[in-house]
């Protein structure tokens, strides 16, 4: 089998792994309208909701995913929708016709985010008790949804404003801090994060269809648990600042702000067993295990004996190629993980410290340091070629999803002239496989669950 098959197989294994997670088909295949009831048939789970006491039926959602989650529920609820609007990332867009679509910046919150906030928010006092809210959630909802927080404290209304937001997360992504964290954070900045949506949306009932970005699929942390309990406090956010030690790139405001709500002088987010909990009810509809189980699947049909190591990588992302290139390594010298050819999978979404100004993103930054790793000793990789991405089809701020490596990348590399060492000091990882051609892009693919890293070893 020559690389460029192997390339192949890796391109069909990661799309067999997007489509078990394609929000559209999920809502489609496992929610419908039978008489007057709602029905959601999800995997262990069956929720019935009578619609007859509602005389409106209204959508909101944010998040890389919840376009086609959108247009599912549009067709599916028909004429019983009344209205609705989602705030999604730049280009993550499908045709709806009843409810409202805006875009906005991500990973770093802007202008258009807080506007999409104030109206979500308008949406959500309007709601009554004769109100169903349907909301939709995926990851990268925090950023797309911003909503500064407002609070009276010492005698006076203070406002966050989208520059004290964008200064904490920039902060927040250079430090190299995992996304519980970065949440935890977000919440106690905002008006609507750490479940204070479901404060507006009372005495309305909500039910949230959820797409996990998050390993574990802790719901309080998906999108900054929005319509999740949060059990975390205004001490713990000021906790990971002192950290990572970014006390003096956060802000006055914001150190402020969480000095305040420590002494409790702010009201803290919305808690477990609070009333408001209790007229929302929490549905998961996919994660990074499903995409993985899905992608074995595909592996297996292909003629890969298969190998799964875990959906629950975080950590640092060159610490995490090194250990998968060790195994690929040693799969490809001694059939230790399992006998030739083999498919080696797993997911998550570790970090990167940034430490350069170069372009890329954390799968791209694996691929690149899994090359490294190819360099060092060539004799333990034939046969061996690996795949990052990122399932939204955006790897950090750029157009591609992530990057190959094998031996023949670590050569069209050389006849280039890149240097590994290098581009990896500048975190510039985009443009080395941008160079060569090696790049791996999807475009947007309207779903959100965290990355695969795909490891293919053939005899």
């Amino acid at each position: 089998m020559t690389s460029r098959e192997m390339f192949v197989h890796l391109d069909a294994i990661f799309k067999a792994g997007l489509e078990r997670v394609d929000p559209y088909r999920m809502i489609r295949n496992r929610v419908r309208v039978t008489g007057d009831r709602l029905i959601v048939d999800m995997e262990g789970a069956r929720h019935e909701i009578d619609l007859a006491p509602f005389r409106r039926i209204v959508v909101l959602g944010t998040g890389k995913a919840t376009a086609p989650m959108a247009r599912a529920f549009e067709e599916i609820l028909g004429d019983r929708l009344t209205s609705g609007l989602i705030v999604v990332k730049y280009g993550h867009t499908v045709p709806l016709t009843r409810i409202e679509i805006r875009e906005s910046g991500h990973p770093v919150p802007d202008e258009n985010g807080v506007a999409g906030g104030r109206e979500i928010l308008r949406l959500a006092d309007a709601a009554d008790s004769e109100t169903l809210v349907l909301t939709l959630i995926s990851g990268g909802g925090s950023a797309l949804l911003p909503a500064p927080l407002s609070y009276r404290a010492e005698g006076k209304e203070t406002t966050l404003t989208l520059a004290d937001k964008q200064g904490v997360t920039k902060a927040l992504l250079r430090c190299g801090a995992d996304i519980t964290e970065i949440n935890c954070i977000r919440k106690h900045l905002s008006g609507l994060k750490g479940g204070r949506l479901l404060q507006h949306i009372a005495p309305a009932r909500s039910v949230n269809f959820i797409l996990s970005d998050v390993i574990g699929d802790d719901l309080s942390s998906i999108a900054s648990g929005i319509t999740a309990p949060d059990p975390t406090t205004f001490a713990d956010a000021l906790g990971i600042i002192e950290k990572y030690g970014i006390a003096d790139e956060v802000g006055d405001a914001v150190l402020a702000t969480l000095k305040l709500g420590r002494e409790g002088r702010i009201p803290e987010t919305l808690k477990p067993g609070a009333p408001e909990a209790g007229l929302s009810t929490n549905i998961l509809i996919g994660s990074n295990t499903a995409a993985l189980l899905a992608a074995g699947e595909a592996a297996e049909r292909l003629g890969y004996h298969l190998v799964r190591l875990t959906a629950r990588i975080t950590g640092d992302a060159d610490e995490t190629a090194r250990v998968l290139a060790a195994v690929a390594a040693d799969a490809a010298t001694l059939e230790l993980a399992a006998k030739k050819p083999c498919c080696i999978l797993s997911g998550g979404e570790p970090v990167v410290h940034l430490k350069g100004s170069g372009k890329g993103g954390r799968n791209q930054q694996m691929a690149l340091v899994a090359l490294g790793e190819m360099e060092k000793r060539p004799d333990l990789f034939g046969g061996v070629a690996f795949l990052a991405a990122s399932t939204d089809g955006n790897d950090g701020p750029t157009d591609a999803a992530g990057a190959f490596a094998s031996l023949e990348v670590l050569e069209e590399a050389k006849r280039a002239g890149l240097s590994i060492r290098e581009f990896l000091a500048d975190n510039d990882s985009y443009r080395f496989f941008e160079t060569i051609g090696r790049l791996y892009k999807t475009g947007p693919t309207n779903t959100n669950v965290c990355d695969l890293h795909i490891t293919l070893v053939r005899p």
